[in-house]
């Protein structure tokens, strides 16, 4: 069939509306397990300190009637601390794209701003679960005068911090002294096994650790639901009218010594299998999430969010983990 000629289509009109919808679709991970599940604590200084402690191992103690005792061996606290770094972004915005109405947003200014503080919050995810040890600038950790300048305050993360509970190292791997001054030595990767995680679990048990949650990347997700097939096969229910379905994940490990929720974690690194007692685990802010109007020096508005935090390892014994997982 063919258009009659003279017939007005809409492929030579003139003045059709965009039809553009209201609505920005944006799919991109913001959950945090670690940051959501931790505590929150507050600090004072830029160095934050807290003190560890442990009792002496169970041992045959019987004593004469009447006996004397001679004073024991008192062993006093650790203490430890971390540093507070500083997270930042910036947002600036023209005045004529505040004042030009936008598809999907009121404010071009807030939009951008709510979009950098999920960014901020996932770049604090990742760095609190790094292999990182504590630091700070040459220049103040050497007590002399004047600011240096190129460098920056880090916290330590989980890789500087746990080091009593952890399976056996792949091949070149060492553990950290436990006290985020130095880091957890990489080994050569290996498959997680079931073999592996009973070693972690009972390793917490018998340290007195309460740990309840395993926390993995995505890939060792799916490899920790696959170790299950080799004593349970995928089974298929059809008991009822619903459709039937297959179970594949495994979201509950049942132990010997507790059971363990399985939480996948997008932006810890592949290689580490995290075993949580999130009652030892902290951030600890000396300046919350909080908004800074910039000067103007033109016609743009500026903006900067800003958060100054550590990681807070109440006690490293608490919790963890299996390095160097594939």
């Amino acid at each position: 069939m063919a258009r009659p000629a003279g017939t007005r289509s809409t492929y030579a009109a003139v003045g059709l509306r965009e039809d553009l919808s209201n609505v920005i679709y944006n799919i991109s991970p913001t959950d945090t397990p670690f940051m959501s599940s931790a505590g929150r604590e507050s600090c004072d200084s830029t160095f934050f300190e807290w003190q560890t402690d442990s009792l002496t191992a169970a041992a045959t103690n019987r004593i004469v009637e009447g006996d004397d005792l001679a004073n024991t061996a008192v062993a006093e606290p650790a203490r430890v601390g971390n540093y507070c770094q500083i997270s930042g972004k910036s947002v600036a915005t023209t005045g004529t794209a505040e004042a030009v109405d936008f598809a999907g947003r009121r404010s071009s200014q807030a939009y951008q701003l709510a979009k950098r503080a999920k960014e901020m919050k996932r770049d604090m995810e990742k760095m609190l679960m790094e292999n990182v040890a504590k630091a700070v600038p040459a220049a103040v950790a050497a007590g002399t005068a004047g600011q240096p300048t190129g460098d920056t305050r880090i916290t330590a993360g989980l890789g500087a911090w746990v080091k009593t509970n952890v399976a056996t190292f792949g091949a070149g791997g060492a553990a950290c002294a436990g006290t985020g001054s130095n880091i957890t030595t990489n080994g050569a990767l290996r498959a997680i096994t079931e073999v592996l995680i009973k070693e972690v679990i009972k390793k917490c048990f018998d340290n007195g650790s309460n740990a309840d949650t395993i926390m993995v990347g995505p890939s060792n997700k799916q490899a920790i639901s696959d170790l299950t097939q080799t004593t349970s096969p995928l089974r298929t229910s059809a008991d009822k009218p619903a459709p039937a379905h297959v179970v594949a994940a495994v979201d509950i490990y049942v132990s010997d010594f507790g059971n363990f929720k399985v939480v996948p974690n997008r932006f810890q690194r592949e290689r580490d299998a995290w075993f949580f007692d999130f009652d030892f685990w902290a951030v600890s802010y000396l300046r919350p999430f909080q908004t800074l109007d910039i000067a103007r020096t033109g016609d743009s508005k500026k903006q900067m969010l800003v958060a100054e935090y550590g990681l807070m390892a109440k006690n490293e014994a608490a919790s963890g983990c299996i390095y160097d997982c594939a």
